[in-house]
């Protein structure tokens, strides 16, 4: 896909072609990174890597560590972003396997490579890095909620992996084609992968969560976009405080809100019934305006990945009627995502 408004990659040097590692992962929500990568650096990545018991594919060639480093692989990155991001033990043996090929680690996971025992001594041996994409920034400010210039851009959700970072990248994308100056601004692992800079929000110990987003979101010139990837939903038991931190250190002027139809329950907390697209637009918006009182939501970014094509246009139209503003699905684009950009710039 066309990269333009990524911006600089000058934040994270990952050695490339990537090998995606899907492990033995059952839940498609969870291969996130997997899917990210495959859809936005196809190009950067020669194959995937699943376990045996594994049941997601990006459908991307099936390879091992040699196959992967024979076809020019450099690296293998950790696709995969669970519930905690932990690394487990049934993993240890194909990290280990791919270092002695020869292949640098890349993991976004909460667990770090380093702390696994003897994998440093490993790498060092076999002359390759462990490089840890969510490690923090050292010494985040606390957040100020002083106005900032410029505008900005929070893709906001109903619940988690159901499409913001998709939809930030889309409209950083759509924005450039017409011209504007503009930066998408990763705040996960996968995001952070894909433009090669930017803060891993979840990993910000929570008091300086806000003046990370901040910092993540200089001054710029007044007609400068930053279009900031959301994390997390405000209504979600385990994740609402990254989400909430964004809001209020991004301080944006427009919100998108994602919601994937069909789902109707929390990923990884089926207690926990999703809210309506009305409520997460309300409350995304009396929140905002702690930091930002003229803050607007400029449409909603429908998941139709599950529905056919006339289904899914059906839905986006009649969701669009019911609201009164623009709906779309990035992925799909055409009019209905030309009207989503024509809506985030229409009061800006």
């Amino acid at each position: 896909m066309n990269q333009a408004g990524l911006g600089s990659v000058a934040g994270l040097e990952l050695p490339q072609p990537y090998l995606l590692f899907l492990g033995d992962t059952t839940e498609p929500g969870y291969a996130k990174t997997a899917f990210g990568l495959r859809d936005w650096a196809r190009e950067r990545c020669v194959g995937e890597y699943v376990l045996p018991g594994g049941a997601v594919s990006t459908g991307l060639p099936s390879l091992n560590a040699a196959e992967a480093k024979a076809r020019g692989a450099r690296s293998m990155v950790i696709g995969v972003a669970n519930a905690g991001g932990a690394i487990p033990p049934t993993w240890r043996p194909a990290l280990e396997e791919a270092i002695r090929t020869g292949l640098h680690l890349v993991s976004g996971m909460h667990n770090r490579l380093r702390d696994i025992p003897g994998l440093v001594a490993l790498a060092a041996d076999y002359n390759v890095r462990l490089i840890e994409v969510r490690d923090p920034p050292s010494d985040p400010p606390i957040g100020t909620g002083r106005k900032r210039t410029g505008k900005r851009l929070l893709t906001v959700g109903t619940d988690c992996a159901l499409g913001k970072k998709y939809t930030a990248l889309t409209v950083a994308r759509e924005l450039a084609r017409r011209g504007l100056d503009v930066r998408f601004r990763a705040t996960g692992q996968t995001g952070i992968m894909i433009a090669g800079c930017g803060t891993p929000m979840d990993a910000v110990v929570a008091d300086f969560a806000a003046g990370a987003a901040e910092l993540l979101s200089p001054d710029a010139h007044p007609d400068h976009w930053d279009v900031i990837e959301g994390q997390g939903s405000l209504f979600h038991p385990a994740y609402a405080g990254v989400a909430l931190s964004l809001l209020h250190g991004s301080q944006p002027d427009v919100v998108v809100v994602c919601h994937e139809p069909g789902r109707t329950v929390m990923l990884g907390h089926p207690g926990y019934a999703l809210p309506t697209v009305d409520e997460a637009i309300a409350l995304n918006l009396q929140l905002g305006r702690r930091t930002n009182p003229a803050i607007r939501c400029a449409g909603v970014s429908l998941n139709t990945g599950a529905l056919g094509t006339d289904e899914a246009e059906r839905a986006i139209a009649a969701e669009s009627d019911r609201l009164g503003i623009p709906v779309a699905d990035p992925l799909r684009g055409g009019p209905a995502l030309d009207r989503m950009v024509d809506g985030i710039l229409g009061g800006a």
